[in-house]
């Protein structure tokens, strides 16, 4: 039988045959069936040839191509009515399709249809449904397109794509002249929304095209980006392809190969997202890059083929990502000051601000003033007026950064610019970050061009190691910035005391130099960071003090997140490491700007409670100086002092206090707060009839999350059986704190965290905790289950193996486990059912989750609440633990 499709031949993709076609459809009963069987091996023989490393570009015009033909046999088929025209639009009009595209189709007619004309119209569409294709659709009139394009920067930007494939011609052509930029939507006013829509979308993706899991097409440097500027182009000049923009000394042919280069490339990544996922979706996921980097030939056992990847595609879209920045600045000139007074201001002898933007006197500037490579920036810091940097000019920098070589790092002359660059109090991080989008920092700092576009094979960071490190900076910018005060408030305050922010900039910027070398990243970035502010003309102290931050950038973060910060003697032990204040100073700004430039979504009032706790029982240990160290016997009497006086009088009147305290031990008043000592006792006093479990819930602990209280009879499982309802309700737990009475009580706090990191804020909700937790917990035997839930998809990606470690409390006798695992629903309660089924009791929890690994660290002591040192009982435990957690 005679066949539409053919295979990829040797030159030429064959897949539509007008004449098998029709005979097909003739001889068949059921026409969707052909059309359907000639979609999906059309679809069959496109992969294939992609399989096969066929030219992407060739594919994705091909089954634009392909799409026409069939949507032309329908439509002939199908509609009657010569009065209407059938429009492929968006990149469909384009002439563009990948596998998972939607086809953008717009039913354009003279005038409102009938009832016939629209039921066939009806059935055209849910035809193309029927046979597979993804279709977007709109049935419009000229006046239509008119009025929804005038109103409608997206709606105009689809028409102007427009693109015929079958019916009504004048019709079509009245419809492109009444939508041109001479009646609706003129090209200043065009150009000035969709770059307001770029700036909008740019900054939905953090303004970065650094993301670990990028979205090829929306992000930074993306596929958008290089549409943008198509756009502006056909509505500018009416230019058919962006090579006619090196017709109007737009580009340069050098650059409109970049510029094509990169699309292919993007594309060629498009296309196998689509067959791997079988969807539209340009998200470039953790689970996805390994498969992609090998179509490109990255292949692997480890991460590093993925890694080369990745290396490749963020210099690729940071190269595109320059070039839509200098053509829409070119743009900007042509079409937003063509009809303006040029206004020419002279900066110095080799630059100038015309229009507001900077730009040099002449085209010889940087070859015979090698030094205004890095002069440039720090005018742009210095003069608030300048915008930008002139296309010409960015054109400029690119082509002599290659400068940029040993003997210009050490001119005493761009030592000092460097330097005056980092000194300015504006603009640091902002110029920075323009430095490397041009290629220059890269170059002046090649230590910072061996990391860029480094990847970090973690679900804790969500951009690579470069991008990290100026949002690092970016963020200690914002600790000065008024903006800033409600969400830094402490930063703000410590950062008035520095004496030279320069040295925390400096800090930021090598802290994670060495990322990517064999060994400790911290201690081989030390050397880097020293050598680098001597060169630069630092002190011998200040040289020290950059690189003691350098190597120490993890402490603080480790410690309050680890460590129990209650426990005078970690304060001491911390406060012994920095020193004085200075140096906390400096560490508490570089550690905090570190964490939120790791991922935003980590920094919340819970951590940023850890961390000003911290930083406030190590300034007052500090204060009383190393040789004095805080007395544990004198923070119980003082804890419970003044937890006495927030006692109310109806609970001292008829409870015995002093009693129920004697009874819960010393190290009580150590790990909690006067202010949640007195919580604890007031709802036990008023617990009259002794019903227990006893549970309680506070909206907003002092701590930073939401606190919840339970005390009842000590039994097997109470921690387990918690944390599995919390994990249930969808909480986070960040901090659980387990006291066990002399009287056979247990004494339990857990902090908790919603989904997006904060308090729980519905009355209802936490009356829903006490009702789910009392249920459970008054009935452990009949509720007590594992639970398990499936992985999410990032969590699968990153396998760990689950490690359990041991080590001693000896001033607090008792045993430290530490499980480092991978994150999994219901973790927590899984360990609980394991340190149960040991006969292990459990005295607190601290929990740290990296990404997807955790590092909790559990306080155990045996059932006589001694510290366990028996090995065989070490063995059992882990044994015990692993197995549970598989």
């Amino acid at each position: 039988m005679p066949t539409s499709i053919q295979g990829a031949q040797n030159e030429e993709i064959f897949l539509f045959d007008n004449d098998c076609f029709t005979e097909e459809l003739q001889s068949s009963t059921s026409p969707l069936a052909v059309y359907k069987n000639t979609l999906q091996e059309g679809t069959r023989v496109l992969n294939d040839a992609f399989d096969s490393g066929r030219d992407v570009v060739e594919l994705v015009h091909k089954r634009a191509e392909f799409i026409d033909q069939l949507l032309i046999h329908a439509w002939q088929s199908m509609i009657s009515c010569e009065d209407l025209a059938l429009v492929a639009v968006g990149g469909y009009g384009r002439g563009e399709l990948h596998p998972a595209s939607d086809i953008d189709l717009m039913i354009l007619e003279k005038s409102r249809s009938n009832k016939t004309t629209n039921q066939q119209i009806q059935q055209f569409l849910t035809f193309l449904w029927d046979i597979g294709l993804e279709v977007g659709q709109s049935v419009r009139t000229v006046k239509d397109c008119i009025a929804e394009g005038r109103a409608d920067i997206t709606v105009a930007t689809n028409i102007m794509e427009a693109r015929l494939l079958v019916g009504d011609t004048v019709l079509f052509d009245s419809m492109r002249k009444m939508t041109g930029p001479n009646k609706i939507w003129p090209t200043r006013k065009f150009f000035k929304a969709k770059l307001q829509e770029q700036v909008e979308r740019h900054k939905k993706y953090a303004n970065t095209e650094h993301s670990l899991e990028p979205n090829i097409k929306e992000s930074p440097g993306g596929l958008r980006d290089i549409q943008m500027i198509g756009w502006v182009a056909k509505r500018h000049f009416a230019v058919k392809s962006l090579h006619d923009l090196v017709k109007h000394d737009f580009l340069t042919e050098e650059e409109y190969l970049r510029l094509k280069a990169g699309q292919t490339f993007l594309w060629r990544i498009r296309y196998a997202l689509h067959n791997l996922t079988g969807r539209h979706d340009d998200r470039l996921l953790f689970d996805r890059q390994r498969h992609i980097a090998e179509i490109f030939g990255f292949h692997a056992e480890d991460n590093s083929g993925v890694e080369q990847f990745m290396k490749f595609y963020y210099r690729m879209v940071r190269e595109l990502n320059r070039l839509n920045e200098m053509l829409l600045q070119h743009f900007q000139e042509e079409i937003i000051y063509a009809t303006r007074r040029e206004k020419i201001k002279p900066i110095n002898k080799r630059f100038q601000i015309r229009n507001d933007f900077i730009e040099v006197c002449h085209d010889q500037v940087f070859k015979w003033y090698p030094f205004a490579l890095l002069e440039i920036f720090l005018l742009i810091q210095q003069t608030p007026k300048i915008k930008g940097i002139r296309a010409s000019t960015i054109r400029l920098i690119r082509e002599y950064y290659y400068l940029i070589d040993d003997e210009f790092r050490n001119d005493i002359r761009n030592k000092s610019l460097f330097m005056e660059i980092i000194r300015q109090p504006r603009y640091v991080g902002h110029e920075l970050r323009r430095m490397h989008r041009y290629g220059i920092l890269s170059r002046y700092l090649p230590a910072f061009g061996q990391i860029e576009g480094q990847m970090q094979f973690d679900l804790f960071h969500v951009y690579s190691v470069d991008e990290h490190i100026l949002f690092v900076i970016q963020n200690m910018r914002h600790f000065g910035l008024p903006e800033y005060a409600n969400t830094y408030p402490l930063c703000q305050k410590i950062l008035k005391t520095l004496p030279k922010q320069e040295l925390l900039y400096l800090a930021g910027l090598f802290h994670d130099i060495a990322k990517g070398r064999k060994g400790d990243h911290a201690k081989l970035g030390v050397k880097d960071a020293v050598d680098f502010c001597k060169l630069h003309g630092l002190s011998s102290y200040d040289a020290e003090l950059v690189g003691w931050m350098v190597g120490n950038h993890l402490i603080l973060s480790k410690t309050a997140q680890r460590e129990d910060i209650n426990d005078p003697d970690v304060i001491n032990k911390f406060a012994v490491q920095m020193g004085d204040r200075e140096h906390l100073n400096y560490l508490y700004l570089l550690t905090v700007a570190d964490v939120n430039g790791t991922n935003p979504e980590l920094w919340n009032a819970w951590k940023d409670s850890l961390f000003s706790q911290l930083y406030n029982e190590t300034t007052r240990a500090l204060r009383r100086g190393l040789e004095n160290p805080f007395n544990k016997e004198d923070r119980i009497k003082k804890t419970k002092h003044a937890a006495l006086a927030l006692v109310n009088k109806r609970t001292k009147s008829k409870f015995d206090v002093g009693q129920h305290w004697a009874s819960l031990g010393e190290d009580y008043f150590i790990r909690y707060s006067p202010d949640e000592i007195a919580w604890h006792t007031n709802a036990i006093a008023e617990n009259s009839k002794q019903q227990y479990p006893l549970i309680k819930v506070r909206q907003q602990a002092t701590r930073g999350g939401t606190e919840i209280f339970v005390y009842m009879e000590n039994q097997d499982n109470i921690f387990a059986t918690t944390t599995r309802v919390l994990d249930q309700l969808g909480l986070t737990i960040v901090d659980a704190r387990v006291i066990s009475s002399t009287h056979g009580y247990t004494l339990d706090t857990y902090i908790v965290l919603d989904k997006s990191g904060e308090a729980l804020k519905e009355k209802k909700f936490r009356e829903d905790i006490v009702i789910k937790l009392d249920d459970a917990l008054a009935n452990l035997e009949q509720h007590f289950k594992i639970v398990s839930r499936p992985r999410s998809r990032k969590q699968k990606v990153f396998p760990i193996q689950t490690r359990v470690l041991f080590s001693q409390d000896e001033v607090n006798q008792r045993t430290i486990m530490e499980v480092v695992a991978s994150d999994r629903p219901g973790f927590l309660s899984q360990v609980g059912v394991a340190l149960a089924g040991c006969n292990v009791r459990l005295h607190g929890a601290k929990i740290a989750t990296y990404g997807s690994r955790v590092e909790d660290i559990f306080f155990i002591t045996d059932k006589q609440d001694q510290p366990i040192t028996d090995p065989d009982k070490f063995e059992s435990l882990t044994n015990f633990i692993i197995e549970t957690l598989s």
